[in-house]
């Protein structure tokens, strides 16, 4: 019998895509999620689920116990306290979630202090353990969807940047590989990435081909990121985070790698194939 794995953030597109990825591989899953309706419509089909809130440790016991291995999402307030409920629960494995800017471990990045403070506390924990490092997600482009139902002309920020952006599917394949797998990817760090690098334009120039339709894309200077990023209410830390990111060049998500293929012996899907899986999110009703 394979061991029990708490997928937390199991609402989300990826703990979602990781607990169907462990259903099929017939891998007993519970998800944690933060509303009782959540619980109620995940449940079934070899998923158990949990009620509890990451940032109180008190609700996390019940989520836990019994289990042997997690799946933990990062920046939450009280990772190594996180971590010593799993090592009290007897959590054989974690996986921690983490991005490819841990790795430069600049802690005045408040979107790389928070992944590297998740990584230290996997690390300090004593548990065996696996980070993964994903590029940027393909579902990243629903931010847009909007425009797109809306008109013909698709504004987005950082026009310049590539990224060789990811499915989630391909994510949670790499993941529930590790967790068949654990002692053979204990202690690695993986960095699974989609097949091709596309700058925003170029995304945006598929998901037209997938419609059938002509968009134009306009692309933002980086103070008008600024702006609109304001505008949106993201808090100063984050602006500032993504604007040393992609403005001033300290992360660079364009490198493809074969980590995908390499862990699941599948290669990554194409932003093409997730434009056509999610078209219904760019058409106009």
């Amino acid at each position: 019998m394979s061991a029990l794995t708490v997928v937390t953030g199991a609402t989300g597109n990826v703990g979602g895509s990781l607990v169907s990825a462990l259903v099929a591989r017939n891998m007993p899953v519970r998800a944690v999620v933060r509303a009782e309706a959540d619980a109620a419509r995940l449940a079934g089909d070899g998923v158990q689920t949990a009620v509890a809130d990451l940032d109180d440790l008190a609700t996390m016991a019940s989520a836990l116990a019994g289990a042997e291995a997690l799946f933990l999402l990062p920046g939450y307030a009280d990772m190594p306290g996180l971590y010593a409920a799993a090592r009290d629960a007897g959590i054989g494995h974690v996986v921690q979630l983490s991005g490819v800017s841990a790795g430069s471990g600049d802690m005045t990045n408040a979107v790389t202090e928070y992944m590297v403070r998740s990584e230290q506390a996997a690390a300090e924990s004593k548990l065996p353990y696996t980070v993964v490092r994903p590029s940027a997600f393909m579902t990243n482009a629903l931010r847009w969807a909007g425009q797109v139902r809306d008109g013909d002309t698709v504004t987005l920020p950082f026009p310049n940047v590539a990224t060789a952006c990811l499915h989630p599917a391909d994510l949670a394949a790499v993941i529930a590989a590790v967790f068949a797998d654990p002692d053979r990817y204990a202690g690695e760090v993986l960095l699974p990435t989609g097949p091709e690098a596309l700058l925003p334009r170029e995304q945006v120039a598929i998901v037209a081909e997938v419609l059938g339709r002509t968009l134009d894309f306009v692309g933002l200077t980086d103070e008008q990121a600024r702006e609109s990023m304001t505008a949106d209410g993201t808090p100063q830390r984050y602006i500032d985070a993504f604007l040393d990111f992609y403005a001033d060049g300290k992360l660079d998500e364009s490198p493809v790698r074969s980590t995908v293929a390499d862990v699941t012996g599948t290669a990554p899907r194409t932003f093409a194939a997730w434009a056509a899986d999610h078209a219904s999110a760019f058409t106009r009703s």
